[in-house]
């Protein structure tokens, strides 16, 4: 681990890999330093936000480094349902990646529940994780100048839902109408960090 002041009110925390993040992520929480305004994980870092009229930033240092993280449970997180039409320009591609069927690829992705591990890229855009192995994809060798609103795609371990037309070069198995960012929701963001998320084949 290492902490790392970030601009004039923040510490940056590095960590080996998305499991010790999501791990100090849940830890830090449920019994949140004083002075730490929020949490903004990634990948192999976490981004502690600080108060800068009140937070003791020697003292936060001290301790997250004493949290002894244990497991991530999400069991009673919230639940999001998203349906899904699994039509993408992908799928076939994806299909012979993995050595699927097109329908075993759609069965993969809806026959387990994944989590948002971290949220990145876009405003509304979710990285998920927990997702069946047998559906692991490299990223296109060539991004698309413009991916849908509403696409769903797979990238390594991960899977993702377009919030808005974008650059991208993930691979595209399917769309959906939910709308992952909407300023006029409260929250904006339906994908969340520690939010399940079911995807379900929409008729």
């Amino acid at each position: 681990m290492r902490v790392l002041p970030c601009a004039d009110s923040g510490l940056l925390v590095e960590l080996d890999d998305l499991d010790q993040v999501r791990a100090l992520h849940a830890a830090l929480e449920a019994d949140p330093p004083d002075g730490v305004t929020d949490f903004v994980p990634a990948a192999r870092t976490l981004l502690l936000r600080l108060d800068p009229a009140a937070a003791d930033a020697a003292g936060i240092e001290q301790a997250v480094r004493s949290v002894r993280p244990g497991e991530v449970s999400t069991q009673d997180s919230e639940l999001l349902r998203i349906p899904v039409v699994y039509d993408g320009a992908d799928l076939e591609e994806v299909a012979m990646l993995t050595g699927l069927t097109e329908c075993e690829v759609v069965e993969e992705h809806t026959g387990t529940e994944w989590t948002v591990a971290f949220g990145g890229f876009a405003p509304g855009f979710g990285y998920l994780t927990g997702g069946s192995p047998r559906l692991e994809v490299p990223r296109r060798a060539e991004s698309r100048t413009r991916v849908p609103v509403g696409a769903v795609g797979l990238a390594g371990t991960f899977s993702g839902v377009y919030p808005r037309e974008s650059p991208g070069g993930w691979q595209l198995i399917g769309r959906t109408e939910l709308r992952m960012w909407d300023v006029a929701r409260d929250p904006p963001a339906l994908l969340r960090p520690g939010v399940r998320v079911r995807f379900e084949e929409a008729e």
